[in-house]
């Protein structure tokens, strides 16, 4: 049977990576997906480098459209990344009847509904197992293994270069900016690393996620966004005393008012699995009622890891390749037409708990003032730790957990507090995951 033929749009580091391995196990390959998948065509600015890359025998072009006219290519990969011209010749592949296959992560998060229809409209198919996670196979395991299961939340530690600068500040008491500038020089974080650093990578996974996991449409601009920039080394310290580890979490849970779609630091019972999830690791843990808790567990980014998500969304494409576009599984695991309306909460009505640390003075009456104040919003107290004042210090830190109560409820109830005179700098507020 003739090879089906891919075409590449980029070549850097996943793309180099799906070349390779797709060489270096074409025999593996061919022999699960019951026909050869041959990289034919590549498109990339840099030609010569290209060509480095992939040798005399496949053709290397500096315009992607040229693969897209090309009625010889069965499948588009998209790897460039970001909104613009990704986005555009996604659209031009499928009008054109060609399947996809994207790690881009942040174009389907924002208009994956866009693309999913013009899919669906023609008859092809959109992969996006490389997307989120890197190498764990989560897409596959929320839309396909986990079918009989009604999901009720999913968490995850989805972003490597977050965790990587989470282990560093825990593991060595360093500071943020320290363990960033550490992260830059090793390569785990970019040059910008505002999109990893303040929540936004990890938001665009989480969405998709969560569309999969409650068979709702993706709504990137509906999810709660908080990075880990204002987290202190102190409150790391403060937590691991208290028993928890602090990660940043992509959340999403299935209430009866709705769904919860939100990325912000966490504490993390110590104890949990995921709670040990170290460097540039990933990690989502899936609740569902039948099979009850499941972690997957991997590297979240690289060039292979991420290229082993590509090619085993381009078998599962060459499997189904001729098969009746009705009997795919849907782009979302539920079909088109049985999708749900639950809306995204706002923040403000989510429920959990949460880490305060507050700087105070050191004297009588402060922690009464406080606690009275949570009483009041009807919040109730987990656990108090004061931290010993210093010779001559007039102050301390004051830290309180607190049981489940809704986000607007704490809201006013740190507003109180903040205005107390015994409360010296602004209130640390850090929500807290049990997990269980």
């Amino acid at each position: 049977m003739k090879p089906i033929q891919v075409g590449l749009l980029g070549i850097g580091t996943v793309g180099s990576g799906t070349f390779e391995v797709l060489k270096r196990n074409q025999e593996e390959i061919q022999r699960r997906a019951g026909r050869g998948i041959e990289v034919t065509m590549v498109a990339d600015l840099d030609v010569a480098r290209a060509k480095s890359i992939v040798g005399a025998n496949v053709q290397v072009v500096d315009d992607a459209r040229k693969i897209i006219a090309n009625p010889d290519i069965d499948i588009v990969v998209e790897l460039i990344g970001g909104y613009g011209i990704a986005k555009q010749l996604v659209l031009e592949a499928i009008e054109a009847g060609k399947h996809v296959v994207t790690a881009n992560k942040a174009l389907l998060a924002v208009h994956g509904t866009e693309i999913f229809a013009a899919a669906h409209k023609k008859g092809v198919m959109v992969a996006f197992e490389a997307a989120v996670a890197g190498g764990i196979p989560i897409i596959k395991a929320l839309r396909e293994g986990l079918t009989a299961n009604r999901i009720q939340w999913l968490a995850g530690i989805i972003n490597g270069t977050t965790n990587f600068i989470l282990s560093e500040m825990r593991d060595k008491g360093l500071t943020f900016d320290d363990v960033l500038k550490q992260a830059q020089a090793l390569g785990y974080a970019e040059a910008d690393p505002t999109f990893d650093i303040e929540g936004v990578d990890a938001a665009h996974k989480a969405t998709l996620m969560s569309a999969i996991a409650f068979g709702v449409p993706v709504q990137f601009d509906k999810a709660y966004v908080e990075g880990i920039t204002k987290l202190e080394s102190q409150d790391i310290k403060y937590a691991e005393q208290l028993g928890y580890r602090i990660k940043l979490l992509g959340i999403s849970k299935r209430t009866s008012a709705g769904i919860e779609l939100r990325v912000h630091p966490c504490l993390v019972p110590a104890k949990r699995l995921i709670a040990n999830v170290e460097g540039a690791m990933n990690a989502v843990m899936v609740h569902a009622d039948a099979v009850g808790t499941t972690l997957y567990y991997g590297k979240g980014a690289g060039s292979e890891p991420t290229a082993s998500a590509v090619i085993a969304d381009l078998v599962d494409i060459t499997r189904l390749h001729t098969a009746d576009p009705l009997n795919r599984v849907p782009h979302l695991a539920f079909q088109p037409d049985a999708m749900s309306d639950l809306p995204v909460l706002p923040m403000a009505q989510v429920v959990t708990s949460y880490y305060l640390r507050l700087r105070v003075a050191d004297q009588a009456g402060v922690l009464a003032k406080v606690t009275g104040i949570l009483a009041n919003a009807d919040i109730s107290i987990d656990a108090v730790l004061q931290r010993e004042a210093g010779e001559g210090e007039s102050h301390t830190d004051l830290i309180i957990l607190t049981h489940d109560c809704v986000e607007a409820k704490m809201n006013e109830a740190i507003a109180e507090m903040q205005q107390l005179s015994t409360v010296l700098a602004p209130i640390t507020r850090i929500r807290k995951e049990e997990l269980n």
